[in-house]
């Protein structure tokens, strides 16, 4: 082995002390290009939110109306490919819709059919619609329940006990409760007036499901796309992911405790958050978005909790609320 006199030693230690330095300093740079980069990126994401914030009717007109225009011509196209490539299906729906605007503007024996069937339809659509607008506003929504389906299993239920029946007739109900001339049956039961309101109360649930699509939607698309949506529920729901280990009160804890059981149970979480009355809901549906739930798992769930499961709850409180002898005892105390 070649040994080395101390000068070669002195100039290999100078060379390593360079090259260290020069790997500090490239790693300092680099960092600091990194932290550069975040910066300019952070101040870039708010910058666009600031813009988009300012992009309204009343402020910029023109561009606004061009920017619609162009995005609802994007948004045809895309749509006029998905349908040509299920053709198949959209012929098939556009027959169907054919014969059956045939049957409908044919006179014949068939139109009392008809007339149900559009009776019926247009009564479960009202009710659908009543739901969503319970839930569609993120917890905002007109209260439906309080306003129109609880009233009505309340004057249904106590036409019931005063009829000794539920056959009342078609017309004027539902419009106008009047008893029917038949004779009184022998008892009217819980099961009897459920059986009554069971398709309302069930397309109310339904109408209430549908209401919690938008939140699931909102979080899905900004995690697919990696934007920062400009919401703020979904602005809350990061703060809290990230303050999560120290959180204190209760509201935050029971968001929590919503969000991880709909996370880590999967559909039986959502099923559970669903069937109850629960106002926290909406953030179970930008919980399920932001992880990729899978459509038919949440809003599966989400209609056997609400229009099943929930719906009869709801139902049975107010039928025993203004049942016969709870009526007639509430009468004696006020008397």
């Amino acid at each position: 082995m070649r040994s080395l006199n101390p000068y070669q030693v002195i100039e290999m230690a100078e060379n390593g002390v360079e090259s260290e330095g020069t790997q500090k300093r490239a790693g300092a740079k680099e960092k600091q290009n990194g932290n550069f980069a975040d910066s300019s990126l952070r101040e870039r994401k708010q910058q666009d939110r600031e813009e988009r914030l300012a992009l309204v009717l009343w402020k910029r007109p023109l561009q606004t109306l061009q920017y619609s225009f162009l995005e609802t011509l994007i948004t045809l196209k895309e749509w006029t490919l998905k349908l040509w490539k299920r053709r198949g299906t959209v012929f098939l729906l556009l027959v169907l819709l054919s014969l059956f605007s045939m049957a409908y503007s044919v006179e014949g024996a068939h139109q009392k059919y008809i007339q149900y069937m559009e009776k019926k339809f247009l009564w479960c659509a009202y009710w659908v619609g009543l739901g969503i607008l319970s839930s569609v506003g993120l917890g905002t929504g007109l209260h439906t329940f309080l306003l129109y389906l609880g009233p009505h299993i309340a004057s249904v239920t106590l036409a019931a006990y005063e009829c000794g029946s539920v056959n009342f007739p078609e017309p004027p109900y539902p419009d106008q409760i009047v008893c029917p001339n038949e004779a009184a049956q022998a008892g009217i039961t819980l099961w009897t007036i459920i059986s009554k309101v069971r398709l309302e109360a069930c397309m109310w649930g339904a109408g209430t499901a549908i209401g919690e699509l938008p939140p699931y939607f909102m979080a899905r698309a900004a995690r697919l796309s990696g934007a920062e949506p400009d919401d703020e529920d979904y602005e809350e729901f990061e703060e809290m992911l990230g303050q999560a280990e120290t959180a204190q009160d209760f509201a935050t804890r029971a968001k929590l405790a919503v969000q991880n059981m709909v996370q880590r149970v999967g559909f039986f979480g959502i099923l559970a958050c669903a069937s109850i009355p629960n106002p926290l809901f909406d953030l179970a549906g930008i919980t399920c978005g932001h992880f990729l739930v899978p459509f038919w798992t949440f809003f599966g769930a989400t209609l056997i909790g609400k229009a099943i499961i929930k719906m009869h709850i709801q139902k049975l409180f107010v039928i025993i609320t203004f049942s016969k002898h709870i009526v007639e005892q509430m009468v004696s105390l006020l008397g």
